[in-house]
């Protein structure tokens, strides 16, 4: 976990996986926090932060895997999932959701995050029959973190790959490449608010 810049108030609080993902925000001047990779990091990351300092609200930024053909660019989400936790198994045994979906006011691609790279297969396959659109590894335990805290939270997502069996050299060959796109994202967004 790494902060930079300093969280306020009236401010926004950008939030990456990878500094890489970083590479391209910082002309933003507000501060950024790397999590590292996974569910985990990022909700514990984010959590230890927002324990001792609250931001207006969170922006998630990052590089996601396309499921649907013709889903290119940068995509603001309209619901997450985890695709790899069992939330109605686990409400038939103990009454209560754990995992449920989380839903935002954009009418945008549904995103299933998970700690595991999806690279074709069944397991593609199988979030594809689900309606899932994308896939990445921290949004959901972001917007999770972020509503617990009563904060907005927004989800904005790169597409670097099809989450087929290339997924792993397209990634890392676009990386750069999404996060100068994210970082455009976040000017011109910046610039209508």
């Amino acid at each position: 976990m790494k902060l930079h810049g300093a969280v306020a108030l009236d401010r926004p609080l950008l939030v990456v996986a990878l500094e890489e993902e970083a590479r391209h925000l910082h002309v933003s001047e507000l501060p950024i926090l790397v999590t590292g990779v996974g569910k985990v990091c990022a909700a514990a990351a984010l959590a230890a932060l927002l324990a001792r300092q609250r931001p207006s609200r969170i922006i998630n930024l990052g590089t996601a895997g396309a499921l649907r053909a013709g889903l290119a660019g940068t995509q603001v989400i309209g619901r997450v999932i985890q695709h790899d936790f069992d939330d109605a198994t686990i409400a038939e045994l103990t009454g209560e959701h754990f995992g449920e979906p989380i839903e935002f006011p954009v009418d945008g691609p549904v995103l299933g995050s998970g700690d595991v790279f999806v690279s074709g297969g069944p397991a593609r396959e199988a979030l594809v029959a689900r309606g899932v659109d994308l896939v990445d590894m921290e949004g959901y335990a972001v917007a999770r973190v972020a509503r617990t805290f009563g904060l907005e939270v927004m989800l904005v997502k790169e597409i670097s790959d099809g989450a087929g069996e290339a997924a792993a050299k397209s990634w890392s060959d676009n990386l750069d490449d999404c996060a100068e796109r994210l970082g455009a994202w976040l000017r011109t967004a910046l610039a209508l608010s």
